[in-house]
């Protein structure tokens, strides 16, 4: 077995019994790299020198006094929206494209603590704006199942990286579904915590009320370690939550007795025949585990996407009002200052991101505000009471993670609307703040289909309990 298809559990056990080395493990991801990242193009930056350096470190370590940490010589790849001092942070734009980070996010500062090797910087579309991959600056990314398919976005460098085995895992942010529709897309573990689990310090803003970094693993524990290391408090964000975080190695915990959800909304019209009967015949596998399965109603799931898609193009048009030329990243020549504001920002901008800042400009402006963002909000809460009542009934929710295998390059680049719909099932979580899991649950269309797992507020323990029997039936 090459080393670079491990998981973190298999990992950590090979350094403690010094099978091989952490410059040894390294090495594999990135001859991983070298050999297929021409074509997937995962990676915007590789940072290997770093890598060596931290690895060697690490390996000539007195282990007589320090064991091995869980997380300790393991290659991770941060998705370039997430700050890494000293390396490039692009987040898939023309207008950050010379950008260095200055420090560390949380995350990342948590995971260099833990003994994590930083392998890069992962392609991703642009500001995280995009369910395919293609609207980064860098190029497409590529599925590593089907080279002519899309990974899903916006993490779409971090999913594929794990996907092909260029890193033993991967963080990923998600917004509205972008860690785990992508992590449907490619065939991996895709986890959102709930909003304020994990610090957003050092995550480049999108959305700020719906961001949350995530994970992207190989195996529902390889998620809970690298959650138990990232999660917490953090004086550098307000939203941050003080609430216990669950251990990985307490995982696999008797499900006698427990409910899961179905709701029968997240099973709509246009949905593709084949993903809904792998996902259909998955649920009803669930009840091998001892749970019961009871059909739910969360009726105003229909107004899910169409609430996100104006709260979410509105706080984008705010965060990104700091990207003009002025204080950092690309400038444009130009003769005044007024013009030298517009020709950054019309050349510094991809397509959609310039669309989003748009619509957001939009539903903020004084004609419209109460008719569009302020409407929106009270939808919202009311999406938040539907998820209350529900879990009154049951523990855990289940629904598909897509309507869809992943579709073609190309084939809804220059339909937008079509492809927000890629984002249906997952964006209620985003909307309510709940944390949601995606696990591979069979194939379709001869490309993955994942299935979605939502738990309560601060209950991701319930949630790795569920998805990680589960996939043990897949």
């Amino acid at each position: 077995m090459k080393l670079n298809t491990l998981t973190i559990e298999q990992a950590h056990k090979g350094l403690e019994r010094k099978d091989f080395s952490a410059v040894e493990l390294a090495k594999s991801c990135f001859d991983a790299i070298r050999e297929k990242d021409e074509k997937l193009n995962a990676f915007i930056t590789i940072s290997e020198d770093q890598a060596y350096q931290s690895a060697e470190k690490i390996d000539k370590k007195d282990r007589s006094k320090n064991k091995f940490g869980v997380l300790e010589g393991i290659p991770v790849a941060i998705k370039d929206n997430i700050l890494v001092e000293g390396i490039k942070a692009t987040a898939g734009s023309k207008i950050l494209s010379t950008y260095i980070a200055t420090y560390n996010a949380t995350a990342v500062e948590r995971l260099k603590k833990a003994g994590a090797i930083i392998l890069g910087k992962t392609n991703m579309d642009e500001f995280a704006m995009g369910g395919s991959g293609e609207t980064s600056h860098f190029g497409p990314t590529k599925n590593p199942s089907n080279l002519e398919k899309v990974p899903g976005g916006s993490s779409s460098g971090s999913v594929v990286a794990v996907a092909a085995d260029e890193t033993i895992f991967a963080l990923g942010s998600d917004t509205g579904g972008s860690v785990r529709q992508p992590a449907s897309f490619c065939g991996v573990v895709g986890f959102k915590p709930t909003y304020g689990r994990v610090s957003r310090h050092g995550l480049m803003a999108m959305a700020s009320s719906f961001d949350q970094i995530g994970t992207l693993t190989k195996t529902v524990r390889d998620a809970a370690y690298v959650f138990e290391q990232i999660a917490g408090l953090d004086k550098f964000d307000s939203t941050t939550a003080k609430a216990k975080v669950p251990e990985a190695d307490s995982l696999g915990q008797e499900l006698k007795g427990l409910k899961i959800g179905v709701p029968k909304e997240y099973f709509v019209k246009g949905m593709d025949k084949q993903v809904e009967t792998v996902v259909k015949k998955a649920i009803k596998n669930l009840s091998k585990l001892g749970v019961e399965i009871v059909e739910i109603n969360l009726p105003m799931t229909k107004y899910a996407l169409a609430t996100y898609y104006i709260l979410m193009p509105a706080e984008v048009s705010s965060n990104l009002a700091r990207y003009d030329g002025v204080r950092y990243g690309f400038r444009a020549e130009a003769g005044n200052l007024l013009e030298m504001y517009l020709q950054t920002r019309r050349q510094g901008f991809g397509e959609e991101a310039r669309r989003r800042v748009m619509l957001g400009t939009y539903v903020l402006s004084s004609g419209y505000y109460d008719a569009y963002y302020k409407k929106a909000q009270q939808v919202r809460r009311l999406i938040k009471n539907d998820f209350d009542k529900a879990f009154e009934q049951v523990d855990c929710i289940v629904t598909p993670t897509s309507p869809t295998t992943a579709f073609n390059l190309g084939e809804k680049f220059d339909d937008p609307l079509t492809m927000y719909l890629a984002d249906i099932f997952t964006v209620s979580a985003n909307v309510a703040g709940l944390p949601a899991i995606s696990i591979p649950c069979g194939k379709a269309n001869k490309m993955p289909v994942g299935l979605q797992f939502i738990g309560k507020y601060f209950d991701e323990k319930t949630l790795f309990d569920i998805s990680s029997r589960a996939e043990s039936i897949f």
